[in-house]
């Protein structure tokens, strides 16, 4: 079974930093795109950030500057670095893996981890 299991969420003051995590199992996705959404209450499920080995990382303006997206392949493990937090950024985040079509549509992923809370207190 195809699992993503994000953790490293929590709270944090504003200005503070977290590190995301996304572990995968059940295939590979050394050669998937993956991609880091998050959803705020009332709000729209957004794109934050995504990466593929060999192509390049990709970000949301909101976070460009803040926010570093890594992967270890070997460990099949995704990563969301997230430096000088905002208020605006507390929202639950889900990695999820990407099948086809435009990296920043949340419709073109196929596969979704159960979410994790991250709450940055003013």
């Amino acid at each position: 079974q195809v699992q993503l299991v994000e953790s490293g969420g929590g709270l944090v003051q504003a200005g503070g930093s977290l590190r995301l995590s996304c572990a995968a199992s059940g295939r590979t996705f050394s050669s998937s795109f993956m991609g880091w959404f998050r959803q705020a209450p009332g709000k729209e499920r957004e794109f934050v950030a995504g990466s593929l080995s060999g192509v390049g990382s990709y970000y949301a303006d909101s976070v460009k500057g803040r926010f570093t997206i890594s992967r270890d392949d070997a460990k099949n493990t995704v990563y969301l670095q997230m430096n000088s937090l905002k208020p605006e950024d507390t929202a639950v985040y889900y990695c999820a893996a990407h099948r086809s079509g435009s990296v920043y549509v949340r419709g073109n992923y196929n596969v979704w981890g159960q979410g994790t809370q991250v709450t940055v207190a003013s």
